[in-house]
């Protein structure tokens, strides 16, 4: 009975994804310009140290496959680290990078896509106790998501942190460099697509 339950299930399955094909003309396919807004928040809790991050970050795509879709992106980045031993430290970022992105049913309502991009940032660190400095960073990241079409031309995204290397140097200092690998469901980001 579990087996003719699973497989019943399983037969819907496809008949709902593939009832989500184009023919009511959403999802992406080659040629398509898309925009998205974007933002993320993050939340790091050890004992008394405390990292809060919000992202605000528009991109711009061309789909120069059916699959494949390239494009360019900005962004803002204010992080707080509170630190009871050594005092809180502000740091806000502006950003510009590129990317691409591979979806896996674009044509389709809802998609799945793995995102692989580049992104360097410049901006200012803001200790409590004074003294701001310059800090400049880069970040490589893969990270997957899925999409899906509300209507024709607009689409909600959520994408999650998966593996990533960055390195952030403040000037005259060291750089920190750290690799992440795994989903973070802390470093979620939601966007709304619109495409023209």
């Amino acid at each position: 009975m579990k087996k003719v339950l699973f497989s019943a299930a399983a037969l819907l399955a496809v008949a709902f994804a593939s009832a989500q094909e184009t023919e009511t003309g959403k999802g992406f396919k080659k040629g398509d310009f898309y925009m998205t807004g974007a933002v993320g928040f993050s939340s790091e809790k050890t004992g008394d140290f405390k990292t809060n991050e919000f992202t605000i970050a528009p991109t711009a795509g061309y789909f120069v496959s059916n699959n494949i879709a390239v494009g360019l992106n900005v962004g803002y980045v204010s992080t707080k680290e509170e630190n009871p031993v050594d005092g809180d430290v502000d740091t806000d970022l502006f950003v510009i990078g590129a990317f691409g992105r591979y979806y896996a049913t674009p044509a389709n309502d809802f998609s799945f896509f793995g995102q692989l991009g580049f992104n360097y940032g410049t901006g200012k660190t803001k200790p409590e106790g004074g003294g701001d400095f310059k800090v400049d960073g880069f970040e490589v990241a893969l990270r997957p998501g899925v999409s899906y079409f509300l209507s024709k031309n607009v689409a909600i995204e959520a994408s999650i942190g998966a593996l990533s290397y960055s390195s952030i140097e403040p000037d005259g200092g060291e750089s920190t460099d750290s690799f992440e690998i795994g989903v973070n469901l802390t470093e979620v980001q939601f966007g709304v697509v619109y495409k023209f």
